[in-house]
């Protein structure tokens, strides 16, 4: 082809002549592979790729180049974050032409673990944990920070200490004028009636930040969401049977949790972490609203974070 196509990028008119913090892409559909202890898979990730723009009289970045670093990258290659410095890096060099001096990738995907079950021996099934991965290259300084959403149930005790009130009364009402009561009578009443008042619980969601150091060799997802299962004690389950379904009442019962307890909890497990932070959300069975508590804001002014339905935390 020798016919010199036209490049309005660069021939026309700039419109305002004013620099631009961020321009790229949103959205694009790429395959990554993730592989950590114990964990190698290749999953569907959507990227955000973004560049400043400080010239105010260039009009246009270069987004094909963009894209093509991207496309570029082989999807067997394991996702790390050095591998994001020297992206971000070259992302940087494709644009010098405009002045480029920042830039920064963003990543949505699913991470899926397979989960035993409680009890049942040889029982387990699939548990997806949305992944939000945020790098940034700015004047050669480079951050990032990985927001992984973990589900758990969480047991109202303001509701538990109300149902325990109405049992005792009912038990008082059936037994309180009996001088003597036989084991047998009390293990009797209980299996009819230590339900007639139950704590409410609801299906609850952590949403944790952390930052990533640049010479970690991953990202350590996996030992990010075991320490905050561990500190909630109540995680989601997968596949279960009746056994497990008890041991899983059992846990409830023995971690009842307000909201606060909850954010609680997971700082105190993440004390070793760099600038973590934390958004704690029971979606109460109660209210028709959810209850929430934050420890330190999470990524407030970046576009990338699609969980939660789309809007940036």
């Amino acid at each position: 082809m020798t016919v010199v196509l036209p490049d309005p990028a660069l021939n026309d008119s700039t419109y305002g002549l004013t620099p631009l913090s961020w321009v790229g892409m949103e959205g694009i559909d790429l395959p990554i592979t993730v592989v950590e202890p114990g964990y190698t898979r290749q999953l569907h990730a959507r990227i955000d790729a973004q560049v400043d723009l400080p010239l105010a009289h260039v009009k246009g970045i270069h987004m094909s180049r963009l894209y093509r670093l991207l496309n570029d990258v082989p999807p067997e290659q394991a996702l790390s974050p050095l591998g994001l410095r020297r992206l971000l890096q070259s992302m940087v060099d494709s644009q010098e032409d405009c002045g480029t001096r920042s830039a920064r990738l963003g990543f949505s995907f699913d991470l899926l673990l397979r989960r035993p079950a409680l009890v049942t021996q040889d029982l387990a099934g699939w548990k997806s944990y949305p992944v939000v991965l945020e790098a940034r290259l700015v004047d050669g300084s480079f951050v990032c920070k990985m927001q992984v959403q973990i589900g758990y149930s969480s047991t109202c005790p303001c509701s538990a200490a109300l149902a325990r009130q109405l049992i005792e009364q009912g038990f008082m009402q059936a037994f309180g004028r009996q001088p003597d009561l036989r084991a047998e009578e009390v293990a009797a009443w209980l299996h009819k009636h230590a339900s007639l008042a139950t704590a409410h619980s609801q299906r609850s969601q952590a949403l944790v930040q952390v930052q990533v150091s640049e010479d970690s060799e991953d990202f350590g997802f996996l030992a990010l969401i075991d320490r905050v299962e561990k500190a909630l004690a109540t995680p989601l389950q997968t596949a279960v049977k009746r056994a497990d379904e008890q041991a899983f009442a059992a846990l409830n019962g023995q971690n009842l949790m307000f909201v606060e307890d909850a954010a609680r909890r997971i700082e105190a497990a993440l004390v070793d972490y760099q600038n973590a932070g934390i958004q704690v959300r029971h979606l109460e069975s109660l209210h028709p609203h959810d209850a929430v508590a934050f420890k330190t804001p999470l990524m407030s002014e970046t576009p990338f974070a699609r969980l939660n339905g789309g809007v940036a935390l």
